[in-house]
């Protein structure tokens, strides 16, 4: 699934193609909403809170979309060939420079603006927000502390506790945690898990390469994650799961750097 600064990334690309502007064309290939025709109404802003893409419409209304583990967004010239097969499109955008191609969209809904917090409302503090603040902080280490036995690596994946992070950035937080992902929330410094979980998605947010070291090198981008050496003392790194069911995640971690 896309880590929350892919997210935000794609947000604000479609922002600066899309809004102010009135849709030529409105097209939703999805069951519930193949009936509903777009052109003509006026994007307002496209936002993300957490790993959610919000198509505000000056008409009052929102086009929530997901991109779950397949699904993209996609920006091309008007003329330009898609780089997905058709058959993948659930939703097509228009003004008359750009086109929005939404692929593999499986989580599409049109509600009110003012209905957002039915579908968003149960996220835990953005991670990536404009309006973070000392109070967005202090719910973010509340959250987090609030179930002491929790595995540290499945509470940092929680949305419900922080909104945006994904399997690369929880585990890269746990390395310079210098903690396993199976240690108990309880025995963390959540202060400074939050930090970092903010920190490093800010450091990639408007960029797509995700660099968690600091070196864009393919080679060193990451500290454990799907790497075979630790990138700080070269022991081998394991490759584990972690939870189960739909919480179930392959965990990477340092048995050197991560006691």
């Amino acid at each position: 699934m896309p880590e929350g600064d892919t997210v935000f990334l794609t947000c604000h690309r479609l922002h600066e193609a899309l809004a102010g502007r009135a849709l030529v064309r409105g097209e939703l290939r999805h069951p519930r909403l193949s009936t509903l025709d777009l052109t003509g109404r006026v994007v307002r802003e496209v936002r993300p809170i957490g790993k959610h893409l919000l198509t505000r419409f000056e008409c009052g209304w929102t086009l929530h979309s997901h991109l779950r583990m397949d699904g993209a967004w996609h920006l091309y010239s008007p003329r330009a060939r898609w780089r997905r097969p058709a058959h993948q499109v659930r939703a097509l955008l228009a003004v008359p420079e750009r086109t929005a191609v939404g692929f593999n969209l499986h989580d599409l809904r049109w509600l009110r603006t003012g209905e957002e917090d039915e579908l968003v409302g149960h996220l835990g503090p953005d991670l990536l927000s404009p309006d973070w603040d000392e109070a967005m902080r202090t719910e973010a280490v509340r959250r987090l502390r609030s179930d002491p036995e929790r595995e540290i690596g499945l509470a940092l994946l929680d949305q419900s506790v922080l909104a945006g992070l994904g399997n690369i950035y929880q585990t890269e937080v746990c390395f310079l945690l210098r903690r396993s992902p199976w240690t108990p929330a309880g025995e963390v410094d959540a202060d400074r898990a939050v930090q970092l979980g903010r920190e490093l998605l800010l450091r990639n947010a408007w960029r797509p390469e995700q660099a968690t070291t600091g070196d864009p090198r393919r080679e060193a981008k990451h500290w454990v994650y799907g790497r075979r050496t630790c990138l700080r003392c070269a022991s081998a790194v394991l490759r584990d799961e972690q939870g189960a069911g739909t919480e179930e995640r392959v965990a990477y971690h340092c048995p050197r750097c991560q006691p």
